[in-house]
């Protein structure tokens, strides 16, 4: 299989690399982190690069990239320690959207494209431990639309959005996948009430309350829809990690090259030589798992959720390994605030944690695999 990028590939991401290198030091992100993580004047800088327009469709005013285009974006997103909302604006919403009728994808995708509007993806309850299909918001249709009541926990960039895609019951027990439709919420809608707060990353997001909310439906194949916009989730946070790791270990490797002890580089000692090649190791793993999630993305559902998990189990390790051990590398400064390595630390822990944690994807493996464990298989 040829694994070599193409000329617009590469050109796309030496585009987004001088972007980073230009507009978005480590200084001005720590500047952000600092006032509390609003990142909606990164984000109209990624759209004046034309990256919020990739996953929309031509005839929405949109590029039409698909999977591959959106890694190498998130990969060196991942390595500026970017900290805007683009994997839920610009990959998620229009993938979901995609399935709307074509009166609510004209209205919302070409601002998707041009990012005057943003759409996240509000699908998180508290209790539901990343089960998608555990879903208690509650819709119910009168005089011609729908109006939701429940929460919705941990938004990303929710008190910044426009809008919001939320999964709720039209029918159904509160855990069965059947009766789970996704609706549009628009930001200031009534009885809708969002409450934001800064993550540990730098970011932020909220929390959405709906009290008898008006909403637009979206798609009653609710579930399935949701389970796809969660893999390319899953697909975005693993190019991110390894974005971030490939940054990490390059900052790792020329501080070792520069701190001395002894009176020689602590590069030159050897058990510390073999920790680095553990950490690469654990980096070119999940370099290939992230190509294998995105590749994935096109398959049949079945497969396509296995491969994601599978993808998130590997991220998972890998993440941990490479920033604890880049950490430890570091000494004392690796933790301190001041100091961008402890910055991509706390980002690949939120991304370890992000569309379900690496317990919950080995779960998940696990129960796809059962067909086919054991020695007769």
């Amino acid at each position: 299989m040829d694994f070599d990028f193409t000329d617009d590939q590469n050109s796309l991401r030496d585009a987004v690399q001088r972007w980073v290198e230009k507009g978005f030091s480590f200084e001005r992100r720590h500047g952000i982190a600092k006032a509390g993580g609003k990142t909606r004047e990164v984000y109209g800088e990624l759209a004046e690069l034309g990256l919020t327009a990739l996953a929309v469709p031509d005839a929405h005013g949109g590029m039409g990239f698909g999977p591959v285009e959106a890694m190498v974006v998130q990969e060196e997103l991942g390595r500026g320690l970017v900290n805007a909302p683009y994997a839920q604006g610009a990959l998620i919403a229009p993938a979901v959207l995609g399935t709307a009728p074509d009166a609510l994808q004209a209205a919302w995708l070409p601002k998707i494209a041009d990012a005057s509007a943003l759409v996240v993806l509000a699908h998180q309850e508290r209790g539901a431990r990343y089960r998608l299909d555990q879903v208690t918001t509650k819709a119910v249709q009168a005089h011609g639309g729908w109006t939701l009541t429940g929460a919705k926990a941990v938004v990303p960039a929710g008190d910044e959005a426009d809008a919001f895609i939320v999964p709720a019951r039209t029918a159904g027990a509160d855990s069965d996948a059947k009766g789970i439709a996704l609706f549009l919420v628009e930001k200031g809608a009534a009885g809708a009430a969002v409450r934001g707060y800064p993550t540990q990353d730098g970011a932020r997001a909220a929390e959405l309350t709906l009290a008898s909310t008006p909403a637009t439906l979206i798609t009653t194949d609710g579930h399935a829809v949701l389970e796809h916009a969660v893999d390319i989730g899953i697909a975005a946070a693993c190019a991110e990690a390894v974005g971030l790791m490939d940054k990490l270990l390059a900052v790792t490797v020329e501080y070792m090259n520069t701190r001395k002890q002894f009176g020689v580089a602590i590069a030159s000692f050897q058990a510390l030589r073999h920790r680095i090649a553990d950490v690469k190791m654990q980096l070119e793993l999940a370099r290939s798992m992230s190509y294998f999630a995105t590749l994935k993305l096109g398959e049949a559902a079945a497969a396509r959720r296995r491969a994601l998990s599978q993808a998130k189990v590997q991220l998972g390790h890998s993440m941990r390994f490479v920033g604890q051990q880049c950490v430890q590398l570091h000494g004392g400064i690796g933790v301190t605030d001041e100091y961008i390595g402890s910055h991509y630390f706390k980002r690949l822990t939120m991304l370890e944690m992000s569309f379900g944690d690496t317990l919950h994807h080995l779960g998940e493996v696990s129960r796809r695999m059962q067909d086919t464990a054991g020695v007769f298989a």
